[in-house]
Order: C-alpha cells, then sequence, then structure tokens
C-alpha cells in the first residue's frame, strides 16, 4: 500500500469514466460551457445531451477553470487529507487548462503538485489519469509514478469519428480547407493528437460505417505488435454505436485488458466536435 497521500486530479475535458472516478476518488476540475444567458459548470451543471439538443441552432463557448476553482479544488484534496497531487490534463496543444494548473500550482505550496500535459483530449487523456490511480494502487513513489507517466505520455492514443467537420472549423480547431472537402465529398474524418497534442485527421472515409470500421482498423495498427492495453470507448449522442464498437474491439483484440472502459464526452469537448462523436482510446501497457 502506498504510504505518501497521492490525489489524482483530471479536468473534466479528459473524460475519465464516472462510476471509476467515484470508485478511486479521482478528482475533477470542471471546464465551463458558455451560452449568453449564463455559463454552465461543465458535466455538473449541463449534460453532452442538452448541449445536443440545441444544436446547431445555438454552439457555446467553452472556458478553462478559473484560478479560484483551481484552488478551490486544492483546498478540498489538502482537506482530504492528502499530500501530493497529479493533475491529468487536456493538451496544452487544444486548451490554456495545463497552463493555468501549472500556474495555480506554483501559488499552493501547502501540495506538492505535478502537472500532465497529456497531447491528448476525452478518453486518451482520461486513461492517463486511470494510469496515475493505478501506479499509486501499486505502492509506487510519487516520483516514479510521475516520471512514468511522462515517458508514456506517446502510448496512449484517441482515435474520434466525427460526422461533420463544421463544429471543429467554428470553433478554429481545424483548418477551413479540409472543413470544405469534408462537407462537400460527404466525408467522415477520424480525428487524433499529434505528438504536439494538436488535433489531425488520421483518416477519411466515405459515410459513417466505414469511418467506424477504419477506426477499429486504426486501433488494432496502433497496439499490433504489443500484448498489454487497456481500451476505452467513449461516445456523445452515438450510444448503441458506441456499445456496438466495444463488443468489436472486444472480440478483435481477445488478449486485452478484461474491460473496455466505458463512458460519455464531456458537453464541453461536444461543443467543439458536435453530435455523434464516438471515440476510441487505446493505451498501451507494455
Amino acid at each position: 500500500m502506498n504510504k505518501e497521500k497521492i490525489a489524482v486530479l483530471a479536468d473534466s475535458g479528459s473524460d475519465v469514466p464516472q462510476d471509476f472516478a467515484a470508485a478511486h476518488q479521482v478528482f475533477t476540475l470542471p471546464l465551463k460551457v458558455i451560452y449568453p444567458e449564463r455559463e454552465y459548470i461543465d458535466k455538473l451543471e449541463i449534460t453532452t445531451d442538452e448541449v445536443i439538443a440545441r444544436m446547431p441552432g445555438e454552439i457555446p463557448s467553452t472556458s478553462l477553470p478559473d484560478g479560484q476553482a483551481i484552488l478551490a479544488i486544492f483546498d478540498e484534496i489538502k482537506a482530504a487529507g492528502y499530500e501530493k497531487v497529479i493533475a491529468v490534463t487536456i493538451s496544452s496543444g487544444l486548451s490554456g487548462t495545463n497552463n493555468m494548473v501549472r500556474l495555480m500550482a506554483e501559488e499552493y505550496p501547502a501540495l506538492e503538485i505535478f502537472v500532465l500535459d497529456t497531447k491528448n483530449i476525452g478518453i486518451a487523456s482520461g486513461l492517463q489519469a486511470i494510469r496515475a490511480v493505478e501506479l499509486i494502487e501499486a505502492g509506487e513513489t510519487f516520483e516514479t509514478i510521475c516520471k512514468k507517466l511522462t515517458k508514456e505520455v506517446l502510448q496512449n492514443k484517441v482515435f474520434f469519428n466525427v460526422a461533420t467537420l463544421e463544429y471543429l472549423q467554428k470553433g478554429g480547431r481545424i483548418g477551413m480547407v479540409t472543413a470544405l472537402l469534408g462537407t462537400a465529398l460527404k466525408l467522415n474524418p477520424i480525428i487524433s493528437c499529434n505528438e504536439e497534442g494538436v488535433y489531425y485527421t488520421v483518416a477519411k472515409a466515405r459515410g459513417r460505417a466505414k469511418s467506424l470500421a477504419k477506426s477499429l482498423e486504426l486501433v488494432k495498427q496502433f497496439a499490433a505488435s504489443h500484448k498489454k492495453y487497456r481500451l476505452a470507448v467513449a461516445h456523445a449522442g452515438a450510444e448503441n454505436e458506441a456499445r456496438e464498437m466495444a463488443r468489436l474491439l472486444k472480440d478483435m483484440l481477445p488478449n486485452a485488458v478484461e474491460e473496455v472502459l466505458f463512458g460519455e464526452i464531456s458537453p464541453a469537448l461536444v461543443v467543439h466536435t458536435g453530435p455523434q462523436l464516438l471515440g476510441v482510446g487505446v493505451q498501451v501497457l507494455d
């Protein structure tokens, strides 16, 4: 058992499945979803389905947690008896959250805080928080965990099936040309994060079914030369497809970890990608 009292904190854009977070006391730092009438705390005051229901007529904006919210979470962690924190955030290439948490950590000497830039988003960022929990529960030291997590960043990958490039384009997350091409040719792109943690198009397929099949192929390629890995499926308004994807992954990669983690994509993420988003996360463990 680990003698050091180490907490894990993940922002809501990391999509740690809620049942896992509850079972292992993973603290959540929520992003914000902003409509003209008010701002909502991601996942707590607004759901993914509610954001989707208001699309495409209303597309809100999002913002990172403010300094006060971050300090309040640090206070909560300290009050719960922890001395050290592993803070896992979505890519610094896509959000200012990582930088903000780092700056606030410097202002908080009462806790020893390590901030991990996952270079990823959604479930692929969440997998790194799950890995942190696993290492803590295995009794690894704080220093060892920080080193391992840093070294393993590129062993995590997410493949997102996006129904349309319209939302990525509107949010300024992807180039205009790609968006126009995709819309004109009815292409369903598969988006991931590159080594700098920025979105790029991994592949394009004509139509949803081919796009989902291509995702399976990409997962298989990424995990091909490894024997041990963790898988996760997350969705926004595409539960049936996501459950089918989880089933296919289990069949295709029988030597993977027993479970395929399952969860919902956060409202803040859906703002930038649109509905019917389906993400598959892979974490190589050997």
